[in-house]
Order: C-alpha cells, then structure tokens, then sequence
C-alpha cells in the first residue's frame, strides 16, 4: 500500500508537470487521474486492512463513494463551458468542507487521547471553513446572483472581531483545552471569515479568488493528512496548494495588483450590464458584416482576441471556422490570450482547445503584444477590459493593470452586443479609437455571418 501512495504520488507531480503545455495538459489530467484511481484504491485496502469494518460501514462507503463519482461525472458532462468557473468553485468548497468534517471528527474521537495533531486540526478547521463558506459566495458570484461587491457599515470591523473569534479559540484548542465545543466556535467564526472575505470583491477578480481558494483548498486537505498521518493526501494537498499559490500570484502579476489588495475588496463591480456613453465624448464607428469579412479576408495578419463574451455565446466553434477560412486564404491568424480574460485562469485556452484551435496559434500577453503593430487587424470578439487604453493612465478603476495592445493593431474590430461597460464598470476607451469599427452582435451570430459571408465575397 505504502509503494501504490508512492506511485499515486509519482503520478500527481508528473500530471502537473504534463499540465504547463496546452499540449500535454490532456494526458496530465489522465496521468493524474490514474494516480487517483490507485490511490483511492489503496485506501479502501487499508481500510479493510484496519478490521473496523462492518456491512454497515462499508454500504455508507461505498454508497459515498458511487454519489461522489456520478456527480463528478455528471458535472464533467453537463456543465457548460461557461459555467466552469462556478464548478471549480464548488469543487473547492467540497475540498475544503471535506478537510474540516475529517479534523472535527478525529478530534472528536481523540479528544482524550492527546494525539499530538492539535496544530494540524485547527489549521485544518480554519482553513478548510474559510474555503467551503468562500468558495460558495465566489460561485454565487460567478453565477450571476451577487456579482456585484456586497458591503455594509461596520463589515470591515466585523470581520476582524470574527478572525480574532476564530484565532482565539483555535490558539485554545492547541493550547490543550480539550473541548469538541471549543473546536466548533473556531469552525463557525471561520465560515463566518470566509464569507465576509468574498463578498466584498467584485467579478473582476474572482479569477484571482478562484486561484487563492484552490490553494486553499489544497493547503487544507494536506493539513488533513498531518491529522490522519496518511503521506498520500499530504503529498496531493501540498501539490494543489503550492501550484494554487504561485498561479495566484501570477494572476495577480498580471493584473499588476498585491494579493492583499484583492482580498480587502477590488475595484469589479460585476458584470452590470447597463449601457455605458461613449468614453470621453468620443465617435463610435459601427462596420456592416460585408465589409467586416472584406476587410478580414483581404489583410495579412489578423489577430483574434477572445473574452468571456465568446464564452458566455459558446462561439468557440465559429470562431474556429472563421479562423480556416482565412487561413485557406492565406492569412496569418494568431489568438491573444490574456491571463485574466474570462472568468478563471486559462478559460480561454480551455475554450479554444474544446475548439480545436492549433496550441502554436495560442499566445500570451508578453509574446503577442509586440505583434499588435503589425496585425492588419485585430478582431475582438467579447474581451472588454483587458483591451482597454485606459489602463495606462492612472486615476482609474483599471490603472496599472496590463492589457493587449489592441489600438496598436492597424485596424479593430469589435464584435459585441451593446456598449455596456465590463467588470470594471467604466467605459473602454478602444470603442471610440478612430481605427476601430463596431460589429454589433451576438458572438456566435455575428461570427457565423461572418464566416458566411468571407465565403461568398471572397468565393
């Protein structure tokens, strides 16, 4: 058993390793998922090695079990693309919740017995709780039903009489006081921290909070190992939490803001939705869709960027047969990912690789934007924030913030439905540049006229 946690391990730095190429992240994902399956396996042989299994017990095991996979698979399945981030949410708030319940209940069966597991307990209970009630307002978030950030007076001391609450009574449970009571102040003043930590941010950075609460997640269950003194959980949880630190940290590179910023509250509002006036009293240029697949199908390079708008029309395949197109006549297509573009890290390289898009075509910010000047044009299709000019000057919601050199490009196009502002809130300044054209559609709609019509002009 100790060799099959070996080889579980094994397989799970080795996934992980498969998973920083778009190319190989497939068969990381598969690597790793065999490493679970042996451990998993391994763990119901060490349980029935332990000979405190009864029918009883064994029916409630099993039966968690067969719940658990067919919901996995069932959410593998079903859930739309646009609705990833939300699952990724729940998973880890189920990680986390998971984590909690296994500390509380070998305390509870070890009270007396001076385990010598404290610290590991209540860091597991503090932080596997942060994460289950975080992780849900996130996914609320994310689904639309608090997008926007959720403040009150006196939420800020609150939060912070609720923390030392949490602290306070962990520091007692490490400090021996042999208390199941004690324990579950901690848990419920740690829900209470992570659902006052969450609901002050805004949709811009939930991708950011979605990273921070994966390491969380991961940190959580590898506390839960320490408790249990089983090397495999320790070994998956330090992986998934070291590899949840550093994407957050980058995440947050790349939107040229600190962790902590985020965290005391950002400047997303959400998706609001609303019309937004032209930025600065400018023009707003609209393109019809014959001169728009005219303009693509006769330039030289085109570079195409993608934003939640493409995903939220599930106009990934359109996209993808507009691209041929264009290739076939011999024009160089390229796709400009930004970090945070969509709703959690890598959404646009996932929904571009559901697509078929070659991996080579797919390049980052830094790679991408010195290619900007020479793109005959640059098709925007749903990205709002991450392309707008005003992030590089200060006194605004998105200062600093590194975006796609879109205006550098020597013409624009602009598939959206409306001029309605993004996360940020404010109006995007790249509407209103005199080398941009407005195609006001729906993604799917207006890609599909458009391969349409590139076809017919250009026949």
């Amino acid at each position: 058993m100790n060799l099959a946690f070996l080889f579980a391990a094994v397989c799970f730095v080795l996934g992980l390793h498969f998973m920083n190429s778009p190319a190989t992240a497939r068969r990381g994902n598969q690597v790793s998922a065999g490493g679970m399956v042996v451990a998993v396996a391994a763990a119901f042989a060490l349980v029935a090695d332990g000979g405190t299994m009864t029918a009883a017990r064994w029916l409630v095991l099993l039966c968690g079990a067969l719940v658990g996979a067919g919901v996995g698979l069932w959410a593998a399945r079903s859930v739309l693309m646009t609705a990833m981030p939300q699952l990724v949410s729940l998973f880890n708030a189920v990680g986390g919740g998971a984590a909690c319940m296994i500390a509380i209940a070998d305390y509870a069966h070890n009270i007396h017995q001076g385990s010598g597991t404290a610290v590991a307990t209540v860091l597991d209970v503090l932080i596997g709780s942060i994460t289950f009630a975080g992780s849900l307002v996130a996914a609320a978030k994310l689904q639309g039903y608090a997008s926007q950030p959720v403040r009150f007076p006196g939420g800020r001391l609150l939060n912070a009489v609720v923390a030392v609450v949490a602290v306070g009574s962990a520091a007692a449970v490490v400090a021996r006081v042999e208390s199941l009571p004690v324990l579950l102040v901690t848990l419920v003043a740690a829900l209470g921290v992570g659902l006052l930590m969450v609901l002050p941010i805004g949709g811009a950075d939930m991708p950011v909070v979605i990273s921070l609460l994966n390491a969380f997640t991961g940190t959580a269950v590898a506390m839960a190992g320490f408790v249990l003194n089983n090397a495999i959980l320790t070994v998956a949880g330090a992986l998934v939490g070291a590899s949840g630190a550093i994407l957050t940290k980058l995440m947050a590179d790349a939107m040229n803001r600190s962790v902590p910023s985020i965290m005391a509250g950002g400047f997303g509002t959400g998706a609001v939705g609303v019309e937004a006036s032209a930025a600065g009293g400018g023009t707003v240029r609209s393109v019809q869709v014959d001169d728009a697949a005219l303009q693509l199908a006769y330039a030289e390079k085109v570079i195409i960027v993608p934003g939640y708008g493409l995903a939220a029309a599930q106009a990934q395949h359109e996209l993808r047969e507009l691209a041929s197109v264009l290739e076939e006549r011999g024009v160089d297509v390229a796709y400009a990912i930004h970090p945070v573009a969509g709703r959690m890290p890598g959404h646009m390289n996932v929904l571009l690789a559901e697509a078929n898009v070659p991996y080579d075509q797919l390049k980052e910010m830094d790679e991408v934007n010195p290619e900007f000047p020479r793109a005959d044009v640059a098709l925007v299709v749903g990205a709002n924030d991450v392309t707008n000019p005003a992030a590089r000057r200060p006194g605004n919601a998105v200062s600093g913030m590194p975006i796609l050199d879109v205006d550098q490009a020597k013409s624009v196009i602009v598939i959206k439905r409306s001029m309605a502002s993004g996360y940020a809130g404010i109006d995007n300044e790249l509407y209103t540049d005199p080398k941009t054209a407005m195609f006001f559609s729906d993604a799917k709609k207006g890609l599909a006229s458009l391969t349409a019509a590139a076809k017919s002009l250009v026949a």
